[in-house]
């Protein structure tokens, strides 16, 4: 059975990348396969991987594991690695694969299924003013779909919110319109849903599903570039969707008017409607996103840590989410608490550190060293010599500088009336010692951020 799960490893690393299968799979065991109930048992180091394990992966592993076993799965069971127990029913997936991840079907005998992600929400989605012009009409359009914003197109860069916007209308949807039939779908796996009908010569049925839904979801619809025979019967869906004021959602990286190998027909279709971007967010919606995505997981976090994450240079929200459950999983098998330092330990040091929003002075310097370290401002005016009691003159000044607005003979001057080329002399020792001890340059970081966001 190591074979398979290695070669499940290798598939899910091909597909989402090494950082999800060093961070989650790796540190899963397939405990064992019961061929005979069909169950797989995977091992997990505690509660917290497994929670969300269950949360944001099940899925793949009922796909992969049920391909590679050449079986369809009747359950996976998660062990607490500890006890080898089963986990209670609250931890456990209980969802039928069968029912609820098998490929979409073309046939109108069963009911169509959603695919909505039920763990997307509007109250779990934080606006700010990069994305409230989007959130503002997606949460309309749940209120009479196809009377308002129809079509409804929301565009941005990826990992910034669109496909949570989108799951989040199928849910508020379903909750208040019961017999509303919704389906979410990602453009290439309408692509491909197309394709497959096409070989086994099922082309009219694949056209009456989508016909029978009363609001589509489309996710990532410039993938549709270039697609000229899955255009056209696009095009016709569309269609009749929007004369039967069936509701329309597209989510897509660009303006609709600027996504290239498109058919200018359908193009003209994706702008008619309502059109809001999303941009990335400002700091403050960042530290919002990140407190908020904590809470989700039941971790709480104290506001200079998410101000420690969100100051991060990322290209998306995602990758920010990502910083995040990177750091909580590092704490939780560690069993240590986020701080500062085990962000920078789990994640680098940023190569820039956040501008202060307001002028520190020297004096608020010394104060914030004074959590760190003991020495009073009266002892780093004296001449002490003490080793321990230099550096941290030397780390005082060096930050002085970097951060406050004085000038080196102001600076010289408050440290007890010393000449400037004493400071000049600080900051190069201070540099020098950074890049040769990559654990001094954290502490220097981690009391510079202190010090900015005092």
């Amino acid at each position: 059975m190591d074979g398979i799960w290695e070669s499940f490893l290798n598939i899910v690393r091909q597909e989402s990348g090494s950082r999800i299968v060093d961070t989650w799979f790796k540190a899963l065991v397939l405990h064992r396969w019961d061929a005979l109930e069909r169950i797989v048992y995977l091992k997990a180091p505690n509660q917290f991987v497994c929670t969300w394990i269950q949360r944001n992966y099940m899925s793949m592993i009922y796909s992969h594991m049920g391909r590679l076993l050449n079986v369809e799965l009747s359950k996976i069971v998660i062990l607490d690695g500890q006890s080898l127990t089963e986990l209670p029913a609250s931890t456990e997936q209980q969802i039928q694969p069968a029912r609820a991840y098998q490929s979409p079907t073309l046939s109108l005998k069963r009911p169509i299924r959603t695919q909505v992600n039920q763990h997307y929400s509007f109250a779990d989605f934080v606006v700010g003013p990069n994305n409230s012009l989007a959130y503002a009409a997606a949460h309309a359009v749940t209120e009479k779909p196809g009377s308002l914003y129809n079509p409804l197109f929301i565009y941005g860069g990826s990992g910034l919110g669109k496909t949570h916007l989108l799951h989040a209308i199928g849910n508020e949807i379903k909750n208040l319109h019961k017999n509303t039939s919704i389906l979410y779908q990602t453009t290439d796996r309408f692509v491909n849903e197309f394709i497959s009908a096409i070989r086994f010569n099922r082309v009219h049925k694949f056209q009456e599903k989508y016909r029978h839904v009363d609001v589509l979801l489309i996710d990532d619809i410039q993938f549709i570039s270039n697609k000229d025979q899955t255009q056209e019967a696009f095009f016709h869906i569309f269609n009749v969707l929007y004369e039967a004021r069936k509701q329309i959602v597209f989510s897509g990286d660009v303006y609709p008017q600027n996504i290239k190998g498109i058919a200018d027909r359908l193009r003209s279709r994706l702008a008619s409607g309502m059109v809001a971007d999303i941009v990335m967010p400002p700091l403050e919606t960042k530290v919002a996103i990140i407190k908020k995505k904590a809470e989700t997981q039941g971790v709480a976090i104290e506001d200079i840590v998410a101000h420690t994450i969100a100051n991060y240079t990322v290209a998306s929200i995602r990758e920010l989410e990502g910083f995040l459950v990177r750091v909580i999983a590092y704490a939780s098998l560690m069993q240590q608490p986020i701080t500062q330092e085990l962000i920078y330990k789990v994640l680098g040091v940023p190569s820039t550190m956040p501008q202060s929003i307001h002028e520190v002075s020297l004096e608020t310097v010394v104060q914030c060293m004074q959590k760190y370290h003991s020495y009073t401002l009266a002892d780093l005016r004296s001449d002490k010599r003490v080793k321990e009691l230099v550096t941290v003159r030397h780390m005082a000044m060096f930050l002085m500088k970097r951060i406050t607005k004085k000038s080196l003979r102001d600076i010289a001057t408050f440290l007890g009336g010393r000449n400037h080329a004493t400071v000049v002399h600080a900051i190069d020792r201070v540099e020098q010692n950074m890049q040769l001890d990559p654990t001094f340059k954290q502490h220097v970081m981690s009391l510079e951020y202190e010090i900015r966001n005092h």
